[in-house]
């Protein structure tokens, strides 16, 4: 049974979506307490199928977070802070989320600024699950580099309509497998899952390294 008084009874469910995109383009996830927002970059990655290509910064209530050594010459207007630092569980999330849902903002490529919005409230753990994952989505995520917003209308403007002078062109260059509807729960767990072994790879490495 769980524990009420116990963090590790809760796991947090997060609703995204891109912003500026109509019909929307989301995820429902749920992630451990103990997942630092360096985690949730990567399983964010690997939701809406990004390829951590660009530099990202989560904003929340005004702050920073992300990774420093990236500004290292001050060039960003705001402080960074590490986002390593910070999990989950540190979060204020307010006792009747239906009024005040606590909100974050995740930015990816400052070019295209592909802005996400994340509501999130604390829900129960499942025993028997597996965390983090994806429960729920809508259509699938844009190309890389396609331009932002706007270059992702143009994009599909021109995917869509056979009599489009790129129609051939955008076919080609986003390949076989993307449609902007499909959306595919198991891709995305399996993508998490991987994003999440090759990060312990990585940290572990580190370590390693920082020991010897």
């Amino acid at each position: 049974m769980l524990d009420p008084f116990d963090p590790d009874s809760f796991i947090v469910r997060a609703e995204v979506h891109i912003l500026g995109i109509e019909p929307k383009i989301s995820r429902t996830l749920e992630l451990p307490i103990t997942l630092n927002l360096a985690q949730l970059h990567e399983v964010l990655q690997a939701a809406f199928g990004w390829t951590d290509s660009h530099l990202h910064q989560f904003n929340i209530g005004g702050l920073i977070y992300g990774a420093p050594e990236f500004d290292e010459d001050g060039l960003s207007d705001s402080r960074t802070f590490e986002a390593t630092e910070v999990r989950m569980i540190d979060l204020h999330f307010p006792y009747d989320p239906e009024e005040n849902p606590l909100a974050i903002l995740y930015e990816y490529d400052f070019g295209d600024n592909w802005r996400h919005l994340l509501r999130l409230e604390r829900v129960a753990r499942e025993e028997s699950a597996k965390y983090p994952r994806c429960i729920a989505g809508k259509r699938s995520g844009p190309p890389e580099d396609v331009g932002g917003t706007s270059g992702y209308a143009d994009f599909l403007e021109a995917w869509l309509d056979p009599d489009h002078e790129e129609h051939k062109a955008m076919r080609r260059w986003v390949g076989r497998k993307f449609h902007p509807e499909t959306c595919n729960l198991d891709d995305i767990n399996k993508a998490i899952a991987k994003a999440m072994r090759a990060y312990q790879r990585a940290t572990t490495g580190s370590v390693a390294k920082a020991r010897n």
